[in-house]
């Protein structure tokens, strides 16, 4: 080969090299899209049937999802179950919900948490139309129904920037057949199987694995590292932080709020480090009852996850601000006031103005 020729070769190999690093680092970081400000507002359409309407604070009545993108927030999240008892979070559901994240002009999270009902680090039901099947068979269901429900908002014209496979799997998902401590491996085909399902039908769109306890290193790299192991391709490590609450459920591992919130940010800065992946944190939780307090907490999270992470999160969302003190038997950590009817924000919710 002539040395003229060898160069040329040389060179067009090298840019073709730093061509596909480069693109591979964008997809890894998501530099371009930008930090997102959002909420998972799943429960609007159930709200709404009770009679509930939404204002801003100083009373102009707002149809929700439009006040969310009024109060500074660009993007929603919203669950999805198999077969839910009620219509809220069907797939029929979240289809209306993310139209009208659409028509806002609003970024859509969808989050699959393959169960009927609550799926979370304490609960991991079976669908009911999938108790009797065999691993093989559920690793099917997991990608029928990933497919069926996001082919019906394709249909629809909506396209989610990210799709949660799982829904706080820090102990596995589908339980028993994949409880991380009893069956690993099964675990790792629930989400590789599920994460598969999503970029057949939106490429782009990028899948995250969710955990709670955003600040706890040890049960990420346990979860995360089996996930590893068992080469399963996600593209975003999704965390849950409630800085308060975590001071009451794990004070072995934080010692107040402040603590909870520096930790989470460590660990974001080492999933990058470790895993070369960003981290967006899907849940953030602060107490209604004191919103000077929570809009402190709620602020330092995101500056924190915006600022001091090296670029390596891509967004905070908070989880059911539009619901007041009390909902759903208690829930405490909204960022709303009722009247009986009417809801509105607290002052927590300033700390999304950008």
């Amino acid at each position: 080969m002539k040395p003229k020729m060898k160069l040329l070769l040389t060179t067009l190999l090298s840019i073709l090299v730093l061509s596909s690093c480069k693109n591979s680092k964008q997809v890894l970081t998501a530099d371009k899209q930008g930090f997102s400000l959002g909420a998972d507002i799943s429960w609007i359409t159930e709200l709404e049937s009770r009679g509930t309407t939404f204002a801003t604070a100083e009373g102009e009545v707002m149809e929700c999802t439009k006040l969310m993108k009024h109060l500074g927030l660009d993007a929603i999240r919203l669950r999805v179950w198999v077969n839910p008892r009620n219509e809220f979070s069907s797939a029929a559901d979240v289809l209306k919900k993310a139209q009208r994240a659409k028509a806002n002009g609003m970024d859509i999270m969808i989050d699959f948490h393959y169960s009927d009902t609550w799926a979370d680090p304490g609960k991991q039901f079976i669908p009911k139309a999938w108790e009797s099947h065999t691993y093989e068979q559920m690793l099917n269901d997991v990608s029928e129904h990933t497919t069926t429900v996001l082919q019906l908002l394709k249909k629809n014209g909506i396209e989610p920037r990210w799709v949660q496979v799982g829904n706080e799997t820090s102990n596995g998902q589908l339980w028993p057949m994949g409880k991380i401590g009893e069956q690993p491996e099964h675990y790792a085909g629930f989400i590789s199987v599920g994460c598969k399902a999503v970029k057949r039908v939106f490429p782009r769109a990028l899948t995250i694995v969710h955990l709670d306890n955003g600040f706890d290193r040890d049960l990420y790299e346990y979860n995360l590292g089996v996930l590893l192991k068992n080469k399963v391709d996600y593209d975003v490590v999704g965390m849950s932080l409630y800085p308060l609450a975590a001071v009451e459920w794990h004070p072995t591992k934080v010692s107040s709020a402040e603590d909870a919130v520096n930790k989470c940010i460590a660990n974001i800065k080492y999933m990058y480090e470790w895993l070369g992946k960003p981290t967006i944190i899907t849940e953030v939780g602060v107490k209604v009852t004191d919103p000077e307090g929570g809009k402190r907490i709620l602020s330092s999270v995101i500056q924190g996850a915006k600022k001091d992470t090296e670029g390596h999160c891509l967004g905070v969302f908070y989880w059911e601000p539009e619901a007041a003190v009390g909902y759903n038997g208690g829930y405490d950590m909204g960022a709303f006031v009722s009247d009986g009817k009417v809801n509105k924000p607290t002052i927590i919710m300033d700390a999304f103005q950008k």
